[in-house]
């Protein structure tokens, strides 16, 4: 291939290389007819195939009716890899079907703060809940002959102001949080294209960010594929290709062409660049036209049942006092609320999907009845969430006259989009309002969270005897929910977000949004329920948490050796039984922390987590291998990962804050000392290091500067230990002289 792509290269003028780097218009790239070079066809994603035919300026006008699966940020909760996979063969095959090559999706930011008003289309907090969840994605999507494009790229964290606004952000931040997800994707499934964002990185437009699109993504993680900006992203297309950009969308009619062929003749940009570029596009094409791709049959209804399999496993049981849930078939049962006929079921903005179907929760509820006719309906409140007090007296008269009541809450439609951040987290007033009057009169009242994202509840939730987060969960979320309500499906979705009690518990709430264009992200590796573990703060419900209606148990937690080197492996293994009396699954989740380090750390890590099925009464071994990365911290003095020598303990829970089993493992940096030491390096440095402190200890020997490195009197050792190297030749009157120190260093590093 890569020869007949270099035949193809040697024929191309200039202007026809210096075409490929924009496209032609909203969604395709240019085409070289001469040379037999086709088009490309994006489309918008990620819960779906969004495909456009016509519009009239910003408004779709024809398009083409696709599966809506739930949105990512339910999907996430699903936790579950295989599940993610199949939506994308699944979403895939739509895109091969009718004719789009490239799905730009999906999105794996981190949810910085609940406010962002794109986090229903991002999986999680957690960078390898993301990594994991995107990978999956990306193989499955790709398996249909189909490209992704990874997004957004990178610390993309808010809507508001993103075209302009600076994510300042300290590198090792940067490396452990918010490019960790990215770099695992790449590594696991190398998708065909990745998308930068709008935003600028530590003042650097992302657009035109060499160290971010060549020297991380190329250099070091050995990206292959072609980088492509979001819609409109790019300043100087110039700057943009140096930097490691491959294709400017959308088009802009040729416009910008002739500065790269001015560039190149000019000397700007070195043609050798330029034929990179070029060949990653010809690469591109070669796997989206790949012939022998296995034709497959497109089965609309199919996948509309994947989406109602995906809405089961994403949703989240946070509450079942006496067993209220599941319902039985033949209870009087008053659904109240108006999303119950009306589901807010997607986001707004790109990645809204045109169904091929919906689903609502009152007609599936109504099927799984033995009598439909003992469910009632009330509205409860208008569609934009306004209060009618009529409304509301007419749900609490039939709330009082049935044995459950059922009520349907959360972020009306248009709360949560794409171009804005949400103003808080709480729900509408006349939602709370709502749910008080009727716990006043049925004691019996479950609420159902109909949202993307994380949001906060009212003393309420304390008199409800269940709540069900349903998400925002595709066109088949409410055949979904009625399988969970009546426990059809035993419900196996766990947050891969926090719940804050309020806004103000969060992370980021004094750092968000931007201020004159910056955005300092202060809480630094603290995001999610690290912040909330590192502050003993308690959040609503913690990240990893979700009931089911059986009960699992964890036993005997096993790690196959004591002791390991960084570079080697170990297994750790549990049993895991069903001990109650529904079948059911469960997400193990694996937490590392490092007992004693030299550098601020979380108090704990997710790291590994696998999700089982489990009969009742069945029990089963599952068995993690940790490696390197699992223990290491980026080392910003060495621009690398290192594990530091120590104990690790290996945590293993149903959640954050439910750690079930705990074993400790030590583990021995193997990492090579490079020369790091120098006569302004504090002296407590150097004593942190083993090899330093035998060096310093016999080479200053019974000085007094020696004999104070050890002192009984805190203070005298607390000064000693603070000075810089240097200035121990003057605090020791000489009898520690530069010639000395000269010698114990060069022997530190050598």
């Amino acid at each position: 291939m890569k020869t007949k792509i270099d035949t193809i290269i040697r024929q191309m003028t200039l202007a026809e290389k210096a075409s490929l780097c924009s496209g032609k218009d909203h969604w395709t790239t240019k085409s070289i007819d001469r040379l037999n070079v086709p088009e490309i066809r994006m489309c918008d994603g990620p819960n779906g195939l969004r495909l456009e035919y016509e519009r009239d300026g910003f408004e779709v006008t024809k398009y083409e009716e696709c599966t809506c699966f739930p949105t990512a940020s339910a999907l996430g909760c699903s936790w579950d890899i295989d599940l993610i996979y199949e939506i994308g063969q699944a979403i895939g095959l739509e895109c091969r079907t009718y004719g789009a090559n490239i799905l730009l999706a999906p999105g794996i930011n981190m949810k910085r703060s609940p406010l962002c008003g794109r986090n229903f289309e991002y999986y999680s907090e957690d960078p390898v809940h993301s990594g994991e969840l995107g990978a999956a994605f990306v193989k499955g999507v790709q398996s249909q002959g189909v490209g992704t494009s990874l997004k957004h790229f990178a610390c993309n964290n808010q809507e508001f102001e993103r075209m302009v606004t600076s994510s300042e952000v300290s590198e090792r931040v940067l490396r452990e949080i918010y490019l960790t997800a990215f770099e695992r994707v790449v590594k696991k499934a190398q998708p065909w294209t990745i998308m930068c964002s709008y935003n600028k990185l530590n003042g650097v437009l992302v657009a035109e960010n060499h160290y971010l699109l060549t020297q991380i993504l190329r250099d070091e993680w050995g990206y292959k594929g072609l980088v492509v900006s979001d819609w409109l992203a790019v300043n100087y297309n110039t700057k943009a290709l140096v930097a490691g950009l491959d294709l400017e969308m959308p088009g802009k009619n040729g416009f910008g062409d002739e500065a790269i062929v001015e560039g190149v003749k000019s000397g700007e940009i070195e043609e050798s660049l330029l034929n990179q570029t070029v060949s990653r596009h010809l690469e591109l094409v070669e796997k989206v036209f790949k012939p022998e791709i296995e034709k497959r049959v497109l089965n609309k209804q199919d996948h509309h049942q994947l989406a109602r399999k995906a809405a089961a496993e994403s949703m989240v049981l946070l509450k079942n006092d006496h067993k209220q849930l599941p319902l039985g078939r033949k209870s009087r049962i008053a659904i109240i609320g108006d999303f119950a006929r009306n589901p807010v079921f997607q986001g707004i903005g790109s990645s809204k999907v045109y169904p091929t179907q919906l689903d609502t929760p009152y007609e599936e509820i109504e099927r799984q009845m033995d009598d439909p006719g003992q469910v009632i309906f009330s509205q409860g409140y208008n569609e934009d969430a306004s209060q009618i007090e009529s409304l509301i007296q007419e749900s609490v008269t039939n709330a009082g006259n049935s044995e459950v009541a059922l009520v349907f809450i959360g972020n009306p439609h248009g709360v949560e989009s794409e171009a804005y951040d949400r103003k808080d987290i709480d729900l509408p007033e006349s939602h709370q309002k709502l749910i008080e009057a009727i716990c006043e009169v049925q004691k019996n009242t479950i609420v159902v969270l109909c949202v993307g994202s994380a949001v906060s509840l009212g003393a309420w939730q304390d008199k409800v005897s269940a709540i069900v987060v349903a998400w925002k969960a595709g066109q088949a979320s409410g055949g979904g929910l009625a399988d969970v309500l009546f426990g059809k499906v035993n419900p196996c979705g766990k947050l891969a977000e926090t719940f804050p009690v309020r806004i103000e518990d969060t992370p980021a709430y004094l750092n968000f949004p931007s201020e004159y264009e910056t955005v300092n992200y202060g809480e630094g590796l603290f995001i999610g329920y690290r912040y909330y573990d590192k502050k003993k703060i308690e959040p609503l419900f913690p990240f990893g948490f979700g009931l089911s209606y059986t009960t699992f148990k964890y036993q005997d937690l096993k790690i196959d050796q004591s002791q390991i080197n960084d570079n080697e492996t170990a297994k750790v293994s549990l049993i895991v039984s069903n001990i109650g009396s529904m079948d059911g699954k469960e997400i193990v989740q694996l937490y590392i922390n490092d007992c004693e380090s030299t550098v601020c750390r979380p108090e704990k890590e997710l790291k590994h987590f696998k999700k089982i099925y489990l009969k009742a009464g069945e029990s089963r071994q599952i068995i993690f291998e940790l490696s390197f990365r699992d223990f290491a911290f980026y080392n910003t003095n060495r621009k690398d990962w290192v594990v530091e020598t120590g104990d690790f303990k290996i945590l293993v829970g149903r959640s954050s804050k439910e750690i079930e089993l705990s074993q400790t493992l030590h583990v021995l940096s193997t990492s090579k000392q490079t020369p790091q030491f120098h006569k302004f390096s504090l002296i407590k440095h150097l004593m942190a290091d083993e090899k330093a402190r035998q060096i310093i200890e016999e080479g200053m020997g019974d000085s007094d500067m020696g004999k104070a490195l050890h002192s009984d009197d805190e203070c005298i050792a607390a000064m000693a230990l603070d000075l810089p190297l240097h200035k121990v030749v003057a605090a020791s009157n000489g009898e520690v002289t530069d010639e000395l120190l000269d010698l114990l260093l060069a022997e530190i590093n050598k």
